[in-house]
């Protein structure tokens, strides 16, 4: 029996479906036994990849770790593995950038088994079934009722930036890989983050999203928050109110949902012996058949286009998928040079201070792009 040590995250939407498939008789049938670990969501968003490579054959990852994996050569290239076809048939089969933000320095790192980005969650029983479609309808509500929440614990200052700068006609460092953003669209996002974070209810400053919902499900200060990853369970949970999800926000009606990439991927490591039998089962969790019916009867969140347009999918989790499948087709995907998590913990800690210090907006942009130049040179950008 081949015994295969496996990482993931401490979350039903990350764990429940891994766990549920190494228990298959089939896989035992085929002489392979994968055991999975979790930790916990800061430590997944955070923690070197290198060492956990060190520790683990398989390891869920998020895709701007890419880059840390590839200067540690932690990891095996999927075209090696499967070949180039299989994950071309792959990529063609993912929603929006699933697979496409996995690619760096020419090859593919991971496996997108689960796809995720910031959308709107609010409370349709306390907001009369509405929800807004743009910042400006957004920052009404906030001034209104005092009860939209802004994700900005851990990373997510810096992501619901890099969000609302996409949204205004800004990817970041798209149009030129050394700016992070313009000083004009870097002050229009400050400005909006600033007002919304003064209003924000002190009960969700510090929490992550799984606690950002979580706490919505079971209270009411809370009504809206604009930009937080969607996790499913939340929309027909087991216990709470539902939370129901929409498409991130828009810096005008019909413009695009401004909305940075998450989901997470598995990625080999080099210590992983490659066996026929491991690539039959990885392969089988991307399959239609796995990822349209075994994952989201698991709490899992599938990847696969055909998944999040399914009929009998969306009606037993709240429509959750086809209400925000079209900002995953069209999300933002983040630098992935190794140094960019680095960047993300520092520039996210740059914002909560200045919201609370109350700084002025230009000198903030000014040490983003700063920060930003420090960690691309340090990681170097391929």
């Amino acid at each position: 029996m081949q015994r295969l040590e496996a990482l993931t995250w401490d979350h039903p939407r990350g764990y429940n479906a891994l766990a549920a498939a190494a228990r298959l008789p089939a896989l035992t049938e085929s002489g392979l036994s994968i055991a999975w670990d979790k930790q916990p969501l800061e430590g997944f968003e955070s923690h070197p990849i290198a060492d956990l490579c060190a520790r683990y054959d398989l390891v869920v990852l998020d895709h701007p770790h890419v880059g840390e994996a590839v200067a540690g050569e932690c990891l095996r290239p999927l075209e090696e593995v499967f070949g180039i076809e299989v994950i071309a048939r792959i990529e063609a089969d993912c929603i929006g950038p699933s697979l496409a933000s996995y690619r760096f320095a020419g090859s593919h790192w991971a496996l997108p088994l689960d796809a995720a980005t910031q959308v709107m969650a609010c409370r349709a029983d306390l907001t009369d079934g509405l929800a807004p479609v743009t910042w400006d309808e957004v920052a009404a509500l906030s001034a209104l009722t005092g009860k939209v929440a802004l994700s900005l614990a851990g990373p997510h200052a810096i992501l619901s930036f890099l969000s609302i700068a996409t949204a205004y006609g800004e990817p970041p460092a798209e149009a030129d890989l050394d700016i992070l953003v313009s000083p004009a669209t870097g002050k229009a996002v400050y400005d909006l983050m600033f007002d919304l974070a003064h209003r924000s209810p002190l009960s969700a400053r510090e929490k992550n999203p799984i606690g950002i919902l979580q706490h919505m499900s079971s209270h009411d200060d809370v009504i809206l928050c604009p930009l937080v990853y969607g996790y499913v369970n939340y929309a027909a949970p087991g216990h709470g109110r539902p939370i129901a999800f929409h498409n991130a926000p828009r810096q005008s009606v019909g413009g695009r949902p401004g909305s940075t990439l998450g989901g997470t991927g598995i990625g080999i490591s080099r210590r992983c012996p490659i066996t026929p039998e491991l690539k039959t089962h990885l392969l089988w969790l991307m399959s239609p058949e796995a990822q349209i019916g075994f994952i989201p009867g698991h709490e899992g969140q599938p990847s696969l286009r055909a998944a999040w347009h399914d009929a009998g999918v969306n009606a037993r989790w709240g429509r959750f998928y086809e209400n925000t499948a079209e900002t995953l087709e069209v999300a933002y995907v983040r630098p992935r040079h190794n140094g960019y998590i680095a960047f993300q913990t520092r520039a996210s800690a740059l914002l909560r201070r200045a919201f609370d210090t109350r700084a002025p907006a230009q000198g903030v942009i000014d040490q983003l792009q700063t920060i930003y130049c420090e960690h691309r040179v340090a990681g170097g950008e391929r």
